[in-house]
């Protein structure tokens, strides 16, 4: 894997290169050379010139690539608008993407006045247990839904929701009032409060919401709030170039 990587990274800087080059660069048998330009070739990272039998990075690289950009440009988009959004419930903001069955905390930002003091960026956490996650299950393709709902799910907490059906339930009322909220679902004492955002085509990329103890953020706000969550999403899905 290493000497694959040093091959990608090395046709980055030199472009068209031929076997020679790669294998006097890496201090490897040209055969090896061969062998790994044969393999990234087939995946489709390198491209190979017929005439001269040159490789140089493919378009592989960019469907790889296209994920992290769309990351990166979440991350773009939300910053002011979670800053903001913090500062107005005064509670603590996070958007989250989802990453294989887990959605992943991609920003976080915490008002002076916000009770929270941890620090969740990078923190992986369960879809069936957190506002985002339950966001991600509605949107997702039912197959993988299903597929997810099917596992054992663990219990965090007395009220954590182990019912596929109920989750699916709240799936739906999440989509009527556009928002989706958590009581104490995740860790004992702690609510939260979150809404989609969406990519230029209307796909759910991302979610956005709002995390405070229990007795801050109790359920008779949670309209109020999901009306400002709401709002930040929008903004946040309009920087990507949604247009509803």
């Amino acid at each position: 894997m290493d000497r694959a990587v040093s091959v990608l990274e090395f046709l980055s800087v030199t472009g068209w290169s031929g076997v020679t080059q790669v294998a006097k660069e890496l201090g490897i048998h040209k055969s090896t050379a061969y062998r790994l330009l044969t393999t990234l070739r087939n995946r489709g990272l390198v491209e190979q010139d017929t005439s001269t039998e040159k490789y140089r990075l493919g378009f592989g690289l960019v469907l790889l690539a296209s994920s992290v950009t769309a990351d990166l440009d979440v991350v773009r988009c939300s910053r002011a608008v979670c800053d903001r959004l913090a500062q107005r419930t005064r509670e603590t903001v996070t958007v989250a993407v989802l990453e294989g069955d887990d959605a992943i905390i991609l920003y976080q930002s915490a008002s002076r006045f916000s009770a929270l003091s941890v620090d969740w960026s990078g923190r992986h956490t369960p879809l069936h247990a957190t506002v985002a996650g339950k966001i991600f299950l509605h949107y997702m393709p039912e197959d993988q839904r299903r597929r997810i709902l099917a596992e054992p799910l663990e219990s965090y907490t007395r009220n954590t929701i182990l019912d596929p059906d109920l989750l699916e339930k709240q799936g739906r009322a999440g989509e009527k009032a556009g928002y989706w909220h958590t009581v104490e679902e995740l860790e004992t004492g702690l609510n939260a409060v979150g809404a989609p955002i969406h990519d230029p085509g209307g796909g759910v990329v991302a979610a956005v919401g709002v995390s405070a103890p229990a007795f801050r953020l109790p359920e008779e706000v949670f309209e109020e709030v999901g009306e400002h969550v709401r709002e930040a999403a929008a903004e946040i899905s309009s920087c990507l170039g949604f247009r509803e």
